[in-house]
């Protein structure tokens, strides 16, 4: 419960005032005039007009808009997810001049770009522009997709310019608003409505790899059909999640400077050490997702195996991603996460033991499982973090931004390591330590945060 709010409850329970009590987790009050700076002045907070809108924490409209947020997650991070595909075709043979770092900076720049632009689509989001995001990212992420299409063999430039700046950044645009939107219509669901969501980009890591391993290696369909043919599915399904989800409030407030938002931020521990471990975790984090296919195919498995080995990564991933909503209330988001991170970690340095079959399914599952229930978490662990909701959309596109530095320096350094011998004990050494150190600063949050909320209760208590 936030300051304000525990001003009213104490205002109603001391002076009989019709002001009303609102919990967080059953409705949001929102302030029909100018919001005060704190809320010591218990006067200045009386004189504002209150009006309480509930949360109905359901309904079609609400359902609708989660199917319509599961396909915008298939479409942006699900493709993203499937670069393993193309950082292995690329490599083998439609950018062979070039090195397996340089492809991988096509991948980086795309999650870099879907992820940081959230700094500015969280903004806009707050300040009410959520069908302009939606609508405007759809279609450049349509237009990047098929331009994509239309790139020449060894043409780096055409590729990174389509796949990796265009395609991000129409992903970018609809990625903050279509979860931020969740809380306008859950509260004791809202984990489970953001898991179901954050799934939705598992399984489009399964369809769109099975989809361009059987075109891309047909010599009969070649590049340039099946990058078309995958971006019509990606338009298509985008075209329905618009005409699905809708915002539930048109009223809008207009939030403060960025700049005085992150200074108010830094100063909450919990957040703080939240989206630095995010940010470290970026860095590993994508390491066994785009380079799984390629260290198959070069420990010399069975080529089928190997472009499957992504898919039961992903297959699994959607498991990790869906599961956790039905006992994150129980089990507590924040332990979650962190026993998520460390699994990762644990996988990623078991990358170096790669060589048959079985030491790929094993860790692709384990890995599916643990980095799904990570990624299904972020949004949920940030939401649990904020008490005014009005800020949510501020507070998602900071840590998204930050986390998506660490996603675009990450497997390129890997790449770097690898080389071109493929050594590849380096780049897992190193990704494996990145998650490792991710999962100390989610320890550091958890213990922050519930000093603090020890803290409240000490005070709820004295009042």
């Amino acid at each position: 419960m936030s300051t304000s709010q525990l001003g009213l409850a104490d205002a109603k329970r001391e002076g009989g005032s019709a002001a009303p009590s609102v919990h967080k987790s059953e409705a949001t009050v929102i302030v029909e005039s100018s919001r005060p700076q704190t809320a010591k002045n218990d006067d200045a907070t009386a004189q504002n007009t209150l009006a309480v809108d509930v949360i109905p924490d359901g309904g079609m409209a609400a359902w609708t808009t989660v199917a319509g947020a599961f396909l915008c997650q298939m479409c942006g991070f699900g493709y993203t997810g499937a670069f393993g595909v193309y950082q292995d075709y690329y490599t083998r043979v439609y950018l062979s001049n070039d090195s397996s770092s340089a492809v991988s900076w096509i991948g980086s720049l795309n999650a870099f770009i879907m992820i940081s632009s959230g700094l500015i689509a969280g903004r806009l989001y707050d300040r009410g522009y959520f069908y302009h995001l939606l609508y405007g990212g759809s279609i450049l992420l349509s237009f990047s997709l098929f331009m994509h299409s239309l790139a020449k063999p060894q043409q780096y430039y055409q590729i990174i310019l389509s796949q990796g700046i265009g395609a991000g950044l129409g992903g970018g645009m609809t990625y903050i608003p279509s979860v931020a939107v969740l809380s306008q219509y859950f509260t004791k669901r809202r984990a489970l409505a953001m898991t179901i969501v954050a799934s939705g980009s598992s399984l489009g890591s399964i369809i769109h790899p099975i989809m361009l391993n059987n075109t891309l290696n047909n010599p009969r369909i070649g590049f340039a059909i099946a990058a078309r043919a995958n971006a019509g599915l990606i338009s298509g399904l985008m075209l329905i999640a618009c005409l699905l989800m809708r915002t539930r409030t048109g009223r809008v407030q207009t939030p403060p400077p960025l700049w005085a938002s992150a200074k108010r931020f830094a100063k909450d521990g919990s957040y703080v050490f939240a989206v630095l471990g995010m940010s470290i975790f970026g860095i590993g984090f994508y390491f066994p997702l785009f380079y799984i296919q390629l260290d198959a195919l070069a420990h010399g498995l069975n080529d089928t195996f190997s472009f499957y080995s992504l898919v039961i990564l992903n297959s699994f991933s959607f498991i990790g991603r869906l599961a956790p909503g039905f006992f994150a209330n129980r089990l507590g988001v924040h332990n979650i996460i962190v026993v998520s991170t460390f699994c990762c970690a644990v996988m990623i340095f078991a990358m170096i033991g790669l060589k048959s079959v079985a030491s790929v399914i094993v860790i692709a599952i384990i890995y599916g499982l643990s980095a799904g229930t990570y990624i299904a978490m972020i949004a949920p662990l940030l939401a649990s973090l904020t008490d005014d909701m009005s800020e949510l959309g501020a507070r998602m596109g900071i840590a998204f931004a930050l986390y998506g530095v660490g996603s675009l320096i990450g497997t390129p350094i890997s790449g770097a390591l690898l080389t071109d011998r493929f050594i590849w004990w380096r780049p897992a050494v190193f990704s494996g330590i990145m998650g490792l150190a991710a999962f100390a600063c989610l320890c550091v949050s958890i213990i922050l945060l519930r000093r603090r909320k020890a803290k409240l209760r000490r005070e709820v208590e004295k009042a």
